[in-house]
């Protein structure tokens, strides 16, 4: 496993982060689960990204009891807070109500005293930022959260919550977890320039874009049993933009660059995003153990300008780069 700071800060991560929003506490048993825990720690992977919102709040349980035993010191975990959590009207968003009763129920649920990064999960438009930063900065003088970051943030929003901070003296976000892959690129106009600038990192997640990247999606065939894509509860709606045939067609003529390099699809994926020198981590996510050993071997490959180009001219115009497409909810969701 390689490692890299998380952005400017002093924390360092491993390159390949284990996250389990689609999986533990829902699309998985929690046997399978602790198994693909067990993979990853002995693969090398200190870092864990997880949120209060997964499964329903099961998903946090389920990382905790994975990981009971293990040395704290040697982990890094990573959750988030926004989405609702409750059916109350404060059981959501990011005032400091919700922050507060928030982060308190994910220790409980994670088995420890403190995440090592808090992460905002999406902009909230109906609570002042003020009132946010302030709760987060709280929360790291409280040694509840050693680091703050966001989650889904457009690159003036990070902007405005950097310039609070340096005005009030809050700890400043050091990390963004964005949507990124190779199909999937809206972060690299707008929020990688701003990010490189201001010393904050990406921990990306979707690096094989929902699994589409390991070319098990054919062109003009029948979706696989089980996979993602006929699964209502495990992202099948976030998919459906990848399936056209045009695109499977073109993922398929990756398969040649990555048998060239003596690698997997996923981890042909996966390494290119970590050729981002603003990318901090990748984050995978596995129903099984041999995924996670797959997954890993991405760490440490370098990629030379020629591939690069080889990836860009297969893909052409299928690839979505308009930083737009990155929002939040307008209203309190």
């Amino acid at each position: 496993m390689e490692f890299r700071h998380l952005g400017r800060s002093g924390l360092k991560i491993s390159e390949i982060a284990y996250g389990n929003w689609l999986t533990h506490g829902s699309q998985v048993e929690e046997d399978a689960a602790n198994a693909c825990v067990r993979a990853a720690l002995d693969e090398g992977v200190t870092t864990f990204d997880t949120a209060d919102v997964y499964a329903g709040t099961r998903a946090e349980e389920v990382l905790g009891r994975a990981l009971k035993g293990q040395r704290r010191e040697g982990l890094e975990i990573f959750t988030k807070v926004f989405w609702p959590t409750g059916p109350g009207q404060n059981d959501r968003g990011l005032s400091r109500k919700h922050i507060m009763e928030s982060v308190n129920g994910s220790l409980r649920r994670l088995g420890t005293d403190y995440v090592d990064l808090y992460q905002a999960h999406r902009f909230d438009h109906a609570t002042p930022l003020e009132e946010t930063l302030r709760a987060f900065d709280d929360l790291v003088r409280q040694g509840k959260v050693l680091y703050v970051g966001v989650s889904e943030w457009r690159a003036e929003e990070i902007e405005r919550a950097l310039k609070i901070a340096d005005e009030m003296g809050f700890d400043r976000i050091v990390s963004s977890q964005p949507q990124y892959s190779m199909l999937w690129r809206v972060i690299e106009e707008e929020v990688v320039p701003l990010c490189e600038r201001e010393g904050i990192g990406q921990i990306v997640w979707s690096p094989i874009a929902q699994g589409v990247l390991t070319g098990k999606y054919k062109p003009g065939q029948p979706l696989p049993e089980g996979s993602r894509a006929t699964d209502d509860k495990g992202g099948s709606d976030m998919i459906k933009r990848y399936l056209s045939d045009d695109l499977l067609a073109r993922v398929q003529e990756l398969r040649p660059i990555a048998d060239d390099l003596g690698l997997s699809m996923a981890q042909l994926a996966i390494a290119w995003t970590l050729q981002n020198p603003n990318v901090s981590a990748a984050i995978v996510g596995a129903s099984r153990p041999e995924q996670v050993r797959d997954n890993v071997k991405a760490a440490g490959v370098k990629l030379d300008a020629d591939v690069l180009k080889r990836i860009d001219d297969v893909l052409g115009p299928v690839v979505i780069r308009d930083p737009a497409r990155t929002r939040s909810p307008e209203t309190r969701p």
